[in-house]
């Protein structure tokens, strides 16, 4: 560590100590040439998470775009405000999860997250959500979706339905 007062590079670490948070460590140093003391912190450095773009661009992980992708397909529905920032939160755990070491994770990846994760809270949105994802053309896209949301089977393959 470089002396701020005189340049050395030589000092020697007097005392460690972490935050209460445990997120970065204080240092308190001495400097072994003019014996000027001085503080230094140690972070962590956190790779954000990347999200690999159909045609291979790579973009910053998004909680906004994400909230808002939510809201637009959760609009006028019976959902509390509580429910979506779990939803969100949710989502950014399983997608930091999926993304793994790497830190990234297709687009196609978030959108099946996502598509699960509305499945559960409410089929409305999800159809609206899917129709955006999966690029609906015309009706009868609308209507297959729909008809796999009614059959007795789950998309998801967990055997979870609504009247049960």
């Amino acid at each position: 560590m470089r002396c701020p007062h005189c340049g050395s590079l030589e000092d020697k670490v007097i005392e460690s100590r972490q935050n209460v948070s445990g997120t970065s460590i204080r240092r308190r140093r001495e400097c072994l040439s003019c014996s000027y003391r001085f503080t230094s912190y140690e972070h962590i450095e956190e790779k954000p998470l990347k999200v690999v773009k159909r045609d291979g661009r790579r973009e910053p992980f998004d909680l906004q775009k994400l909230e808002r992708g939510l809201q637009t397909s959760l609009e006028k529905r019976p959902i509390s405000q509580k429910t979506v920032e779990n939803l969100v939160h949710t989502i950014e755990d399983e997608a930091a999860i999926r993304g793994g070491s790497s830190r990234e994770i297709t687009s196609g990846e978030l959108g099946d997250i996502v598509l699960k994760k509305l499945y559960r809270v409410d089929r409305v949105a999800y159809v609206r959500f899917a129709s955006v994802y999966k690029m609906f053309d015309n009706i009868g896209e609308f209507l297959k979706e729909i008809e796999s949301l009614t059959s007795t089977n789950d998309p998801f393959g967990e055997g979870i339905r609504d009247d049960e």
